[in-house]
C-alpha cells in the first residue's frame, strides 16, 4: 500500500461456501421428514437444512456431497459442516466427514477514495473490463489468485477468490492500481 497513507482498509468477508462428503448414501425422504429447519426440495433432488450458529445454509444432495453456504469465515465453514455431519448422524445416518474444501470466498472492501472507471480500465486493459451499459462496476481479473474484483466508481470493491488469503492478496494488488486512478476530492464552500 502507497507509504504515506497509512490507512488500513477492513475486508469484510460476507460469504463462505465450503463442499464436503459424508462418504454415505443419504435418505433426503428421512432428513425432510425427521430433520429440523430443512427444506425438501425433490424436483432438484436435494434438501436445504439450515442452521443458526454458525449461520449457514446446506444443499445436501443423496449421494452425499453437501455445500455449505453462508458462513462469514473459513473457520465458522468448517463449523457448521461439522455439526451439518453431526445432525445427519443424530438422524441414523453413518456419516463421515471428509474431503472438505472451501470453495470460494466473497469478500466487500470500500476504498478511502472514488475511483475513475474508464482511466483504470484503460490503464489495465487486458485484464480489466468496464462495460457500463451492462453492469456498474469495472471487472479485474487475476489469473495467478483466481480471484475476480469488481470495481465501483464509489471506491466500493467486491472480491470472490478461492480462499481468504486470495482475497487478501487481491486487495493488496489492485491497491496501487486504484491509487493512481482515484477521483480528486470536491470540496463543499
Amino acid at each position: 500500500m502507497d507509504s504515506s497513507n497509512d490507512e488500513a482498509l477492513d475486508i469484510i468477508i460476507t460469504n463462505v461456501v465450503a463442499t464436503f462428503r459424508t462418504r454415505c448414501h443419504l435418505n433426503l425422504r428421512t432428513i425432510a421428514l425427521e430433520g429440523i429447519n430443512v427444506i425438501y426440495k425433490p424436483e432438484v433432488g436435494k434438501v436445504l437444512m439450515k442452521l443458526r450458529k454458525p449461520k449457514i445454509t446446506a444443499s445436501i444432495w443423496s449421494s452425499g456431497k453437501i455445500i455449505c453456504t453462508g458462513a462469514t469465515s473459513e473457520d465458522d465453514a468448517k463449523l457448521g459442516a461439522r455439526r451439518l455431519a453431526r445432525c445427519l448422524q443424530k438422524l441414523g445416518f453413518r456419516v463421515r466427514f471428509s474431503d472438505f474444501k472451501v470453495v470460494n470466498v466473497l469478500a466487500v472492501c470500500s476504498m478511502p477514495f472514488a475511483v475513475h472507471l474508464v482511466d483504470f480500465t484503460n490503464n489495465n486493459r487486458p485484464i480489466a473490463s468496464y462495460e457500463p451499459e451492462l453492469h456498474p462496476a469495472a471487472t479485474y481479473r487475476i489469473k495467478t489468485l483466481k480471484a475476480t474484483v469488481q470495481v465501483f466508481s464509489t471506491g466500493s470493491i467486491t472480491v470472490t477468490g478461492p480462499n481468504v488469503q486470495a482475497v487478501a492478496t487481491a486487495v493488496e494488488h489492485i491497491y496501487p492500481l486504484l491509487f493512481e486512478v482515484q477521483k480528486p476530492k470536491h470540496r463543499k464552500d
